[in-house]
């Protein structure tokens, strides 16, 4: 007789990995957006603002390929180009890419607020911190040395290109635990601002927190959401965090700076032996 236990990890928690872009820097996650649809331009493609934001938290090549699959993109492509994007375009496209989006970074690595005191409350609690991004290594770069200078510096940062492959799957996520030294999986926090980034945290056996108000699924600055009224900005976030938890997110909050209840929450349903 063959007997299977489950081991029941009772926390508390050990660790958060949160993304970069549209979750602690970025409010908005613009910078990625306006530079994919700056390189399909230069070929003469459109691409809208919702097809640009919609493989985002990708690695950013994979993102590129995700884009010339789109049907519309996929008609214009073939329409100029008389055939499909190739592999070799996708890779034109990145090379390009990488040097327009690393000139616009530091204008976009703002700190989004809330995030310095909720990484303290999480180190408060013994708490380790990591972080998981679709940047290279040389965009997160820049990106860690500007955040770094408004107070938040995670304990650990993988890219994209430090794994086979990034988001959807696990690896990122799993490579930073392994770095922070912690385990189990379920003792660790995913947050994230797009639905590449749930899927990250669920493949990797993680509670997961999809973020509304600061991220890609908005879009928007920080002063732009500040002008919409409440009867504007509601309707869309309510319609933002119902598909996040469509995906599977176990939580979702506005903001980082709205995620220390949840933090109790969990703690709680680990105590009582539950497990994401």
């Amino acid at each position: 007789m063959t007997f299977t236990f489950k081991r029941q990890y009772r926390g508390p928690l050990k660790g958060v990995i949160l993304d970069w872009a549209g979750t602690t820097i970025d409010f908005g996650c613009r910078a990625p957006a306006a530079v994919f649809i700056e390189v399909f331009q230069d070929r003469g493609i459109t691409v809208t603002q919702a097809e640009a934001r919609e493989p985002m938290g990708m690695a950013k090549r994979e993102h590129i390929r995700q884009i010339t699959l789109m049907p519309s993109v996929a008609e214009q492509w073939e329409k100029k180009f008389g055939k499909p994007a190739s592999d070799a375009d996708v890779d034109a496209i990145y090379d390009e890419f990488i040097p327009r989006q690393i000139a616009c970074l530091k204008s976009y690595s703002d700190v989004i607020g809330g995030v310095p005191a909720f990484i303290d409350e999480c180190r408060n609690r013994g708490m380790r911190i990591g972080a998981t991004t679709g940047y290279n290594r040389e965009m997160m770069d820049i990106c860690a040395e500007h955040a770094e200078t408004q107070g938040y510096a995670p304990d650990v940062s993988i890219c994209a290109d430090d794994v086979p492959a990034g988001r959807p799957t696990p690896w990122m996520a799993l490579m930073a635990a392994m770095k922070l030294g912690i385990y189990p999986m379920e003792s660790i926090v995913k947050i994230g601002d797009t639905y590449a980034d749930i899927d990250e945290g669920l493949n990797a056996g993680m509670w997961t927190i999809g973020i509304s108000r600061t991220g890609n699924e908005l879009g928007l600055s920080e002063q732009e959401v500040l002008e919409l009224t409440y009867a504007e900005l509601a309707p869309r976030l309510h319609s933002i965090e119902a598909k996040m938890r469509q995906r599977g997110a176990h939580y979702v909050a506005r903001s980082v700076g709205e995620c220390r209840p949840i933090l109790e929450d969990i703690n709680a349903r680990l105590a009582r032996g539950e497990c994401p």
